[in-house]
């Protein structure tokens, strides 16, 4: 994609459908007139009188608790410099959005149209009565650091500059890590900083906090070597001018043990990095460039322990390992500012998480066989499930501890199963899939790309580096839509129709004759089919020539479910096909079978259904908690279509006793544990969380599936095949863009894990 196109992309993103990228949303019920009293007059007093009487009402009875301000005045905006509030504000739309997804914290983002420092904070000031928390965002130094102290002492909520602090918190811990592997000691180690702003200064007072000393750091700016003779110097800079005489960083690098870059790239030369101490530690977070390239530092030195800003290189410091889960912490104590304590907990914490055994599905995310504590892993990954129920807790503990929080916890574990339920309805999911799917590219067949939708998502994946596509259909027409969407690149394009594929419609042709002979097929009848591109498609991943499979967009499943049965058909000892779909919910991912293949299971296919669905959840790296549903429960019908199900079950626990399964059950009780607990304590379901819905019929899996999409507006992945021999996948008709991205990416993802299955045997 040309740099306008990425451009235009990125403005189509924040305008449509609608403008901006986050939205106020009601948490109460609004339907009757009775509501609307109560959300307003003449209820609306009672709650506003209570607030009257102990201002420390406003959190029970209103959104405060759980609302922080991000707030800039765009005079440093990203790399952007000083380009003003309304310029700021999709950043700050951003920021909000991380909040939500990686915390579930609601925000209002606040751009302040002044430069004047007492201007700013007598602003944020008569403000403040609105929210839990305040994120100083992208305000330039040295007035940030003004802005933000001022602040901190004159409010009760907890403020911080995540420009100051996030990187600060998240390389602190990644420094922690990297000294224990070096075998070095925080108050041993010569560190030089390239950088002098707000990142930079917050970095090293925290480092300070943690035992390294003033002495041994070495600080640089623009003009070099920050120096105690230095003329001119704010008192921050002041606070880290050296005595030693050198001048440049070049000198400075010298036997030092760690180097920590937030200014410009390539600065660091292989001379810089040869010069330093034994297992030198770097970490170059210059974005979107580092001070030094990752590959060529590691190629320089194979002692180094590097990270970096970048998602594509190990050890990225990325500061939504922080925020989120800081101010989360700090919100759900009410905690009156964000401390030294809090954020050294915060830094333990993440420091401690990077040693524990890694969850799988964060291996499948990030395409690693075993993420283990190392010189390539000494951070977790923002992926990881369970920052956000170990880093609040440390927050909240510290801030309880130093006497800022108004409102202690008193059950843990119920608080860490509260933040579990919060990572909620955000696309983590999807997310991991497309990070692994990118991790090896495979070559998928777009049978339809000469559907213009077809196509976006074939440009995506493409230009995403989730897969490399594969184009069938009219030449003429592709390349043409092709224009019209800027879609550049090396991409294979094939007409099955066309004189040029004849030796390989032959071929194809020929191979499909040779397996069906004794089945009617002739070897013209071969020859005239393969001239369908979604036969010649099935052939091009038989034969190797393509490693999986998407179609679908423009025909009725069942006739596109025909040819791959004929081609491809089932796997080894697979005696059933289905399908699942997975629905991005409240709740969180939720796989629903069989939605598009099996009418009427027999209790037997109900098993293998269940069966199959969960080996699909485990390589998502998710444990399936499996509800086999119906109008009944544990036997209250003995109706055909509920005793089907039972046998089902009953199979299931006999033949593999390990899954988490159980049925039959009616839907509510499956998605309501405290229900499913209350009357059926016996239940293997009790006190989980289901995850999984095998249905009786077909009819029940598609409504409810359909349902789901069409009135909650839930995400969908599917129908995703499962059973077949290879990575072939049906889009329901007429699929939406994003629904077809999705399922190329599961496409890759399951080519992969075929393709590791096989070098395993």
């Amino acid at each position: 994609m040309s740099k306008d196109s990425k451009r235009i992309e990125a403005l189509v993103y924040h305008a449509k459908p609608k403008p901006g990228k986050i939205k106020v949303v009601p948490t109460k019920k609004y339907t009757s007139q009775r509501d609307l009293s109560l959300a307003y007059s003449p209820g609306v007093a009672e709650p506003c009188l209570e607030i009257e009487k102990e201002v420390e009402n406003v959190y029970k009875y209103t959104a405060k608790g759980n609302l922080v301000a991000v707030i800039s005045n765009g005079t440093a905006v990203l790399g952007l410099g000083n380009i003003g509030p309304e310029a700021s504000k999709p950043v700050m739309e951003g920021k909000g959005l991380l909040f939500k997804i990686f915390a579930d914290i609601d925000v209002f983002d606040i751009e302040v149209d002044t430069e004047n420092v007492d201007e700013f904070i007598e602003t944020v000031k008569n403000i403040a009565p609105t929210f839990g928390g305040i994120n100083l965002e992208d305000i330039k130094a040295p007035e940030a650091f003004e802005i933000e102290r001022r602040l901190k002492e004159e409010l009760d909520i907890p403020v911080m500059h995540d420009d100051q602090h996030g990187t600060a918190i998240i390389s602190a811990a990644a420094l922690l890590n990297a000294l224990e592997l070096a075998n070095k000691k925080i108050e041993d180690v010569k560190i030089v900083v390239s950088g002098a702003g707000a990142a930079a200064i917050s970095c090293t007072r925290l480092y300070q906090s943690f035992g390294a000393k003033r002495e041994n750091i070495v600080m640089l700016d623009s003009k070099g070597v920050i120096r105690s003779d230095r003329d001119n110097l704010t008192s921050q800079k002041a606070e880290f001018a050296t005595d030693r005489k050198i001048d440049t960083l070049d000198e400075a690098m010298q036997d030092a043990d760690v180097f920590i870059g937030l200014s410009m790239a390539d600065i660091v030369t292989t001379k810089m990095l040869r010069s330093m101490a034994s297992d030198p530690i770097v970490f170059a977070m210059a974005n979107p460039n580092p001070e030094i390239a990752y590959q060529l530092a590691v190629d320089t030195r194979d002692d180094i322990i590097m990270a970096t800003g970048r998602s594509d290189h190990p050890n990225q410091v990325n500061n939504v390992l922080g925020f989120p889960f800081i101010f989360r912490g700090a919100l759900d104590v009410r905690a009156t500012k964000i401390n030294e304590a809090m954020k050294m907990a915060a830094v333990k914490a993440l420091a401690k998480l990077a040693k524990e055994p890694v969850p799988e599905q964060v291996n499948i995310a990030y395409s690693a066989t075993r993420l283990a504590f190392g010189r390539d892993y000494i951070i977790p990954k923002p992926f990881d499930p369970r920052l956000i129920a170990e880093v609040p807790p440390a927050v909240a503990r510290a801030a309880m501890k130093s006497g800022v929080a108004k409102q202690p916890i008193e059950d843990w574990e119920r608080y860490k199963n509260t933040l579990l339920e919060r990572l909620g309805s955000d696309n983590k999911l999807i997310r991991m899939l497309a990070s692994k799917a990118k991790a090896n590219p495979k070559r998928v067949v777009f049978a339809e790309a000469d559907q213009l939708d077809v196509l976006k998502a074939a440009q995506i994946v493409y230009e995403e580096g989730i897969a490399r596509p594969i184009l069938l259909g009219r030449i003429d027409t592709i390349k043409s839509l092709m224009r019209d969407i800027d879609f550049d690149g090396e991409i294979e394009i094939i007409d099955p129709k066309s004189d040029e594929e004849i030796d390989r419609k032959n071929r194809y042709a020929d191979a499909f004759w040779k397996r069906k002979n004794r089945k009617g097929v002739t070897q013209y009848d071969a020859r005239k089919i393969m001239r369908e591109r979604n036969y010649f498609a099935a052939m091009m991943v038989n034969e190797g020539d393509a490693d999986a499979l998407i179609t679908g967009y423009s025909a009725n499943y069942p006739k596109v479910v025909k040819p791959m049965l004929d081609l491809i058909g089932m796997a080894k000892g697979v005696s059933r096909i289905a399908t699942t779909n997975i629905m991005m919910t409240r709740r969180g991912p939720m796989f629903l079978s069989d939605t598009a293949i099996n009418i009427d299971p027999t209790a037997d296919d109900l098993a293998k259904i269940a069966y199959m669905t969960s080996k699909v959840i485990k390589m998502l790296g998710i444990e399936p908690v499996i509800a086999m549903t119906s109008y009944s429960n544990f036997g209250s019908s003995d109706n055909p279509n509920a005793r089907k199900v039972r046998e089902a079950v009953a199979y299931l626990h006999g033949t593999y006793p390990e899954m988490i399964v159980d049925g039959e059950l009616q839907i509510d009780f499956a998605l309501n544990s405290k229900m499913l607990q209350d009357i059926f304590p016996f239940s293997k379901l009790a006190g989980r969380k289901v995850n999984t819905l095998v249905f009786p019929n077909l009819d029940s899996a598609n409504i409810t599936y359909k349902l789901l999409k069409e009135l909650n507006k839930a995400e969908s992945i599917g129908p995703i095949m499962i059973g077949m021999a290879k990575p072939v996948h049906i889009l329901q008709l007429d699929a939406s863009v994003d629904e077809i991205v999705n399922m190329a990416t599961v496409a890759v993802v399951d080519a992969q894990e075929r393709e590791k299955r096989q070098q395993n045997k």
